[in-house]
C-alpha cells in the first residue's frame, strides 16, 4: 500500500443539478504531487489509471502527445491531488465523475483507490445508498439477461455463467451489494481503471480489490454520489477546484455548479480569478490551486477547522 499525504480541509462539494452546497465534516485532501520513472511497457492511460489522473492531463502536465510512445527511464511528473467530497462515519463513498471509491472507519479515511465505472448511456452506474450484503472470493458470474443480448447483438458468443478463472471479468473478489445490477469487484483487464467502461458495477484493479475486500465487513455502507465540481479553502486560505466532465450529464452544466458553490459559502470573488475559468473548462479531474486568497470562507460557513483525520493510505 502506497502513502499520500493527508491535509486537513474545510471542503464544500458540488452534488448534481446543485440544490444546495454542504459542508463536509472533516474533509481531507488526498494524493500529492510526484515524480515517476517510466517502466518498460508504461502507457500514460496505465500510469494514470495507477494514480487515478486522466491520461490527457497526464500529457498535457508533461508536454506529452497522448498517443505518444513512452520511454523507459522518463521522468514524469504525476499530480493526483483529489478532494475528498465529504466523510462517512463508517463505509464505503463511491463519487462517479471522480471515478474513486473512499472507506471510511469510525469517520476517519482509512484508505481510497481509482475505479472503472458504468458506460455513459444505458450502462450508467446508479447514485443511492446500498450494503454490502455478502464477501465472495472467486466469484461466479452468472450473466445478466441484459448483457447476454449486448453480446448476441455483437456477434459475440453468448455465455450465460462464467466459473471463476482468468476469463471471468469480476476477478477473484466481489462485495455483493443491495445494489442488484451491480456490485463492487476486481478484474481481469486492469487497463479498464480509471475510465467508464463497465455494464454499471465499481471495479477495481487486482491489487486494490485484494485489499477492499480485507478490510470491509459484511453489512458496511455504500453511499455512491455525482459531485462532478467541488471546491475548498485550506487553513491558510487557499482555494482550491477540482472540475470533472459531467460524464452523464446529470448537472446544469460545471460553470453553473461552481459559481452556485462559490456564491453559497462568501466565495464569489474566487470567480474573478482568470484560473477559475481555465480550471472549469480544462476539467482536468485534480485539485488546482487558485492564485488568491479568500479569507471570508470560514466566517462566512461559520465552520471551526476539524482536528486532523490522520494520513489515509492507497
Amino acid at each position: 500500500m502506497r502513502r499520500f499525504p493527508g491535509v486537513v480541509l474545510v471542503c464544500l462539494a458540488g452534488a448534481a443539478a446543485f440544490p444546495s452546497a454542504r459542508l463536509s465534516a472533516q474533509p481531507i485532501l488526498v494524493g500529492d504531487e510526484l515524480d515517476y520513472t517510466v517502466r518498460r511497457g508504461d502507457t500514460l492511460a496505465g500510469i494514470g489509471a495507477r494514480f487515478a489522473v486522466a491520461a490527457e492531463t497526464l500529457a498535457a502536465h508533461n508536454g506529452l502527445s497522448r498517443t505518444r510512445r513512452l520511454v523507459a527511464g522518463k521522468r514524469l511528473h504525476v499530480d493526483n491531488r483529489h478532494i475528498v467530497p465529504k466523510t462517512l462515519p463508517n463505509g464505503i463513498l463511491i463519487n462517479l465523475p471522480q471515478r474513486l471509491l473512499f472507506y471510511f472507519v469510525g469517520g476517519r479515511l482509512e484508505s481510497w483507490y481509482p475505479v472503472a465505472l458504468g458506460q455513459p448511456g444505458s450502462w450508467q452506474t446508479p447514485t443511492g445508498s446500498y450494503r454490502v450484503l455478502a464477501k465472495e472470493k472467486d466469484p461466479v458470474w452468472e450473466v445478466p439477461s441484459s448483457i447476454q443480448q449486448e453480446m448476441r447483438r455483437n456477434g459475440e458468443k453468448v455465455r450465460t455463467r462464467v466459473p471463476p478463472g482468468s476469463d471471468n471479468p469480476l476477478g477473484r473478489f466481489r462485495l455483493r451489494l443491495s445494489l442488484e445490477c451491480c456490485g463492487i469487484h476486481g478484474t481481469n483487464a486492469p487497463q479498464s481503471i480509471y475510465r467508464f467502461q463497465t455494464h454499471g458495477c465499481i471495479r477495481l484493479a487486482p491489487q486494490d480489490a485484494v485489499d477492499l475486500f480485507s478490510r470491509v465487513p459484511v453489512g458496511v455502507a455504500v453511499e455512491i454520489i455525482y459531485e462532478p465540481v467541488l471546491v475548498f479553502r485550506d487553513r491558510q486560505g487557499r482555494t482550491l477546484v477540482e472540475v470533472h466532465p459531467d460524464i452523464y450529464r446529470r448537472t446544469d452544466g460545471n460553470r453553473e455548479t461552481a459559481m452556485a458553490i462559490a456564491e453559497s459559502r462568501g466565495l464569489a470573488s474566487a470567480s474573478t480569478s482568470a484560473r477559475w475559468e481555465e480550471i472549469i473548462q480544462d476539467e482536468e479531474g485534480i485539485a488546482v490551486r487558485l492564485p488568491l486568497r479568500t479569507e471570508v470562507w470560514s466566517e462566512a460557513a461559520g465552520v471551526a477547522e476539524p482536528e486532523d483525520p490522520g494520513t489515509p493510505s492507497r
